[in-house]
C-alpha cells in the first residue's frame, strides 16, 4: 500500500504543480508504476476545476466564473497538456518528413500554429462550457467537468498500451513503458466512473466517441512518426477534453 502510495503522489507531482512529500522520491520506475493513476490526478483537476468555478459563481456570472475555472486547472497542471497540444500542431502542420517532425515538436518554442490551436482550444473550451451551463444547469456542468478530466487522461494514457514511444530519449520516456492489463483496466476504470455518475447513458455515447477518436489519432501518430511521444499525449488528452464538452454541449438534458 505505501508503495501504491508513492507511485499515486509521483503521478501527482508529475503531472501537476502540486507539491509532494520528499519521503515519496524519485526511480524512474515510480513514473512507470504511476502512468494507471493518470486518470485520478485529472479526477483531482477537474474537482480543482469545478471547486473554483463554484466558489467564483457566488461573486460573477457563470462566463466569468467558468473561466477562472478553467485558471485554477491550468495553474495546478502548469499548461502541462496545452503544451503538447501546441507543440504537436507546429510539429505535424510544419514538418514533413518524421525527423522534422519529431525536431519541431521537441523545441520548446512556440509556432504560430501551435498558438492559434491554443487560442482556439481555450476559446472553444470556455464557450462549450457556458454553453453546458445554460442548457443542463450548474450541477450537470460541474460533474461533466470532473468526469471530463479524469475520463480524457484515461483515453490519453490508453496509448501506453498499444503504441510504441518513439524517442530514444525524452521526458516521457520513463513513463512510456507499456501499461500491463492489469493497469491498463484500472485506468480504464477511473476514467468510466465518473462519467457513469453524470449519466449511464450519456456515458455510453462518450465512450463510443472517445474510442473512434482514440483509434484515429492513434492511426495519425503511427502514420506521421511510427507511435507516440510525450506531447501526442497531451494533445490526445486535450482533444478528448474536448470531445466530451462537445457531446455534454449538445446532450439533451432531462
Amino acid at each position: 500500500m505505501l508503495d501504491e502510495l508513492r507511485y499515486f503522489l509521483t503521478a501527482v507531482g508529475y503531472f501537476t504543480r502540486v507539491p509532494v512529500p520528499r519521503w515519496v522520491g524519485f526511480a524512474p520506475h515510480y513514473l512507470n508504476a504511476a502512468a494507471r493513476y493518470f486518470p485520478l490526478v485529472g479526477l483531482l483537476v477537474g474537482m480543482l476545476g469545478a471547486l473554483a468555478s463554484w466558489g467564483a459563481l457566488q461573486w460573477w456570472p457563470p462566463g466569468v466564473a467558468l473561466l477562472l475555472g478553467m485558471a485554477a486547472t491550468l495553474l495546478a497542471t502548469g499548461a502541462f497538456h496545452e503544451d503538447g497540444l501546441a507543440d504537436c500542431v507546429d510539429a505535424f502542420g510544419g514538418g514533413y518528413r518524421r525527423e522534422d517532425v519529431l525536431r519541431i515538436m521537441h523545441d520548446s518554442r512556440i509556432g504560430a500554429f501551435g498558438a492559434i490551436a491554443l487560442v482556439v482550444a481555450l476559446l472553444l473550451k470556455w464557450q462549450l462550457l457556458v454553453a453546458i451551463a445554460a442548457r443542463s444547469g450548474m450541477v450537470a456542468l460541474l460533474l461533466v467537468l470532473v468526469a471530463a478530466h479524469a475520463a480524457s487522461r484515461a483515453m490519453a494514457v490508453s496509448y501506453l498500451a498499444t503504441l510504441d514511444y518513439v524517442r530514444a530519449e525524452g521526458k516521457a520516456k520513463p513513463v512510456a513503458q507499456r501499461l500491463s492489463g492489469i493497469g491498463l483496466g484500472f485506468t480504464l476504470l477511473c476514467g468510466a466512473l465518473p462519467l457513469l455518475l453524470v449519466s449511464p447513458l450519456f456515458a455510453a455515447v462518450v465512450i463510443v466517441a472517445l474510442v473512434a477518436l482514440r483509434f484515429l489519432l492513434g492511426r495519425y501518430f503511427v502514420r506521421r512518426i511510427g507511435g507516440y511521444t510525450g506531447d501526442c499525449l497531451g494533445m490526445a488528452q486535450q482533444l478528448a477534453e474536448l470531445l466530451i464538452y462537445l457531446v455534454a454541449a449538445a446532450w439533451t438534458w432531462s
